[in-house]
């Protein structure tokens, strides 16, 4: 047979690269003749680099040092493709674990322009950024403000960086913002939701990264003072992504919002691997009725269906039944008799995991 091993992260425990590699090892165990052919996947945060790396090895790797969201240098890695295109992830410049405490009000997104910046300086023709673990809920201004866009208050003073300080904008000066790259601008992103209002990046976001009701309420008022001036469409699904940065830079830059799990698996050459496969393994941390909207499970649904590949799934827990098209699923959980042991030695299930799937095939 040719296998497919093509799963998320399971996040807070294991690594997509280092998931796919534990479930390739207990197939391979059980079933040593088998093609098994690795393409760990991402929905464009965490991870969304690592996947693109073990996908197309024939990228380099670069690192550019930033200032990260609050200031403080950190060196963030990024991705040069032969064919020109660079992968950035947000979170390697300004995600929320590069802080030591949460900085709802003045985090930044300045370092993701930075390495932007960088990409385009060293020759790339187009820009993929995965929009995830952000920090701040600046509506991607601090990114913009890298880039050469300049943001003053009624005193034509520059405003500070951070999400709060955009309720004093007045002035919003494009004069000096750098062009997009030829090849365009695409922004990958695994929510819907808009750029403000009581399902936008301030209220649904921003207490997972420390604003409390009094903090919401002045972010969504200052990104809406942003919107007011930047233009563009602030409802657009998406838009809210990584505290506004994709509302910011699809006004601002012309950048696209897209699903980040299907252009992806697209990018990583998901559609290729299919070719001639026989089975596709893939998983995640928690299966639920989420999975099926916009994340890396339910995107390789569609297009093993479309290649008319069967799917089974791994998941540490299984939340939901799987759909029909699932033809097999493991819970590691269950494997493990606990949440707490399959939390502690996650590449020791997800191997019993592939051992127990290739030992059903054989019996079938």
């Amino acid at each position: 047979m040719r296998v497919v091993v093509a799963p998320d992260s399971f996040k807070g425990s294991l690594a997509a690269h280092d998931a796919a590699r534990a479930l390739a090892d207990g197939w391979s165990a059980r079933r040593p003749g088998d093609d098994v052919r690795l393409l760990p996947l991402a929905d464009g945060g965490e991870g969304t680099l690592d996947a693109f790396a073990a996908a197309r090895p024939d990228a380099g790797w670069h690192a550019t040092t930033v200032p990260g969201p609050d200031g403080r240098p950190v060196d963030a890695g990024w991705l040069l493709l032969p064919e020109g295109t660079a992968v950035l992830e947000l979170a390697r410049a300004s995600g929320l674990p590069l802080l030591d405490a949460p900085d709802p009000r003045h985090a930044h997104t300045y370092g993701l322009g930075v390495v932007a910046a960088a990409a385009l300086d060293a020759g790339a023709t187009a820009l993929v950024v995965g929009l995830g673990g952000s920090a701040s809920t600046d509506g991607g201004t601090g990114a913009l403000r890298a880039l050469g866009l300049r943001l003053r208050d009624r005193r034509g003073r520059d405003l500070p960086l951070g999400g709060a300080a955009l309720a004093d904008l007045a002035d919003l000066d494009r004069a000096g913002l750098r062009p997009a790259p030829p090849g365009g601008v695409r922004l990958l992103v695994d929510v819907t939701a808009p750029l403000a209002g009581p399902g936008g990046a301030a209220a649904v976001f921003g207490p997972q990264k420390g604003a409390g009701p009094d903090d919401v309420a002045a972010l969504d008022a200052a990104l809406l003072r942003f919107a007011t001036l930047a233009g563009g469409d602030p409802d657009q699904p998406g838009a809210g992504a990584a505290g506004g940065t994709g509302y910011g830079l699809a006004a601002l830059w012309g950048a696209r919002i897209v699903p980040g799990a299907a252009a992806v698996a697209e990018l990583a050459g998901l559609p290729d691997a299919l070719a001639g496969a026989d089975l596709v393994l893939t998983g995640e941390g928690r299966f639920d009725d989420t999975s099926l909207r916009g994340k890396v499970v339910g995107a390789l649904l569609d297009t093993a269906a479309a290649a008319r590949v069967p799917v089974q799934v791994v998941a540490g827990q299984l939340g939901a039944t799987p759909p029909d098209a699932v033809s097999a699923a493991v819970s590691l959980v269950e494997l493990a008799g606990s949440v707490e042991s399959a939390l502690a030695e996650p590449g020791r299930w997800l191997r019993a995991a592939g051992d127990r799937l290739a030992r059903a095939a054989s019996a079938g």
